[in-house]
């Protein structure tokens, strides 16, 4: 008897045990994730990221696994969609034209983004990361290229794109003669859904970084940080840029690179110049609060001009300025044509700078990205002229970027930070609308069958509240 009953307690210890053991969540136990965290406030996703380039990316990958997935998705049916090409021609361009140009450190952050995702299940590879980092550089710069270089019997019509609209301003300009920088994204709604991840990066090597940004991307790719070097740092698109050239290094590694390493508005633009390959070409804005000087980089392929100023502005609204960059390297670009976004958003950011000289703080800042003055019909209406952009409800879209009637697309979020704000490694976002107002992705297709083909990603896209973000914070501080 005693016999048998020990016997039937063992099994049914044993029993408990596995029990147990398959109640409890499996743990993750990779040393990698140590010290990464992740919360959410008000429609972003703030996650913190130390370490080594693959202690980093892993974090990422991992934390971020279903978010970085959902925006592969995205990437992909939009790419495939807009240039008549399949995803594999992208993952290969990845590995062929991309990667070789990519430093070891990006390399390795990139790989390890892959793993952490994979540790997830998610069957991603690097080639798919790093097709997504280079969504942009590929699609709109280095396709069109190509399309020419092969001779594509009726391609599709390709135009680089305008995204978004910002400000950089210092000395007689602003409130306390520092400098105040702003931006917001205008992107599609899938994309601008997606585009609302606070990095919060601390690496072993270089420099601190604060920065907005899209699932699985190393760099913020609309480009709005701030390091612990004092550099602030934004960027509008050139509309209608055509160039490209294979032999350099990617748009998306040199802006994370100048971010995580400039001490200077001289290393930024050296870092940008070095290796350019012409993708994603962009008006570079730029500030050093340790300075308070502010510049204003025309990033093209041959043409890079810079201005610097510590007294006054340089506002950006994906238009082209230098005459020689608009004749050698855009595909007819009209400064003067004042029916256009781009240019009507200039004159309304000049007006802007003019009417508000010596009162722009960051209040003013969050009040510019939230406009609807439309400055060439001269009424306030949200649409493709306004600040804040809405181009979902504009019979006539955007030609110059072959943004379609009535696309869904626009101002998508807002970010501001000032000097003093840098200091702190500090800044203030807005998801969705920076107006405030929401976009409803169901009876906006019921309106509009054109873009069902967007079915599978457009999704609501709500409008959060201004909320200020610093490095190091935790999910129960305000």
């Amino acid at each position: 008897m005693a016999g048998g009953t020990w016997i039937r307690v063992a099994v049914l210890c044993l029993t408990f045990s596995a029990i147990c053991a398959f109640a409890q969540p499996s743990i993750h136990q990779d040393d990698r994730l140590e010290g990464a965290y992740t919360f959410e406030r008000n429609g972003w996703t703030y996650v913190h990221l130390q370490g080594t380039p693959d202690q980093i990316g892993y974090q990422h990958g991992y934390l971020l696994a279903s978010q970085i997935e959902d925006a592969y998705h995205v990437f992909k049916l939009q790419d495939e969609h807009s240039t008549q090409r399949d995803w594999a021609f992208y993952r290969n361009a990845a590995k062929t034209i991309l990667w070789p140009h990519i430093d070891p450190e990006y390399q390795q952050e990139l790989s390890g983004i892959a793993e952490g995702v994979q540790a997830k299940g998610i069957h991603l590879d690097v080639w798919d990361i790093v097709a997504v980092n280079g969504t942009m550089e590929l699609s709109d710069y280095y396709v069109p290229w190509l399309n020419k270089q092969q001779h594509a019997q009726n391609p599709p019509k390709l135009n680089a794109p305008g995204n978004c609209s910002a400000f950089v301003a210092t000395g007689s300009y602003t409130k306390d003669g520092k400098i105040v920088i702003a931006h917001n994204n205008w992107t599609s709604y899938a994309e601008g859904s997606r585009w609302t991840i606070m990095f919060d990066i601390q690496p072993a090597k270089g420099h601190r970084i604060i920065m907005d940004g899209v699932p699985g991307m190393i760099t913020s790719n609309d480009d709005f940080g701030v390091s612990d070097a004092g550099i602030m740092l934004s960027e509008t698109t050139i509309s209608q840029f055509e160039g490209w050239n294979s032999d350099g290094s990617p748009t998306f590694m040199r802006s994370r690179k100048a971010l995580q390493y400039a001490d200077s508005i001289d290393d930024v633009v050296a870092t940008m110049r070095t290796g350019n390959n012409g993708g994603y070409a962009n008006d570079w804005l730029i500030g050093d609060r340790k300075t308070g000087e502010v510049a204003y980089l025309e990033l093209g392929l041959k043409n890079t001009p810079l201005w610097r100023t510590k007294d006054g502005y340089f506002v950006s609204s994906n238009f082209a300025r230098d005459p020689k960059l608009i004749k050698e390297e855009t595909d007819g670009f009209k400064y003067d044509d004042l029916s256009t976004s781009p240019n009507a958003r200039r004159v309304r950011w000049e007006q802007e700078m003019a009417s508000h000289k010596g009162n722009i703080d960051a209040t003013t800042a969050e009040q510019f990205l939230a406009d609807h003055e439309d400055s060439f019909l001269k009424k306030q209406q949200a649409d493709q002229h306004s600040l804040c952009g809405h181009v979902d409800t504009v019979k006539e879209g955007i030609p110059q970027w072959d943004w379609a009637p009535y696309y869904p697309g626009g101002a998508v979020q807002g970010k501001v930070t000032t000097s003093d704000m840098a200091e702190q490694m500090s800044l203030i976002a807005h998801a969705g609308h920076p107006c405030g107002e929401d976009f409803l992705a169901a009876p906006f297709l019921t309106a509009h069958p054109e873009y069902l083909w967007m079915k599978p990603i457009l999704r609501d896209m709500k409008s959060g509240p201004w909320t200020t973000f610093k490095a190091g914070e935790k999910q129960n501080q305000e």
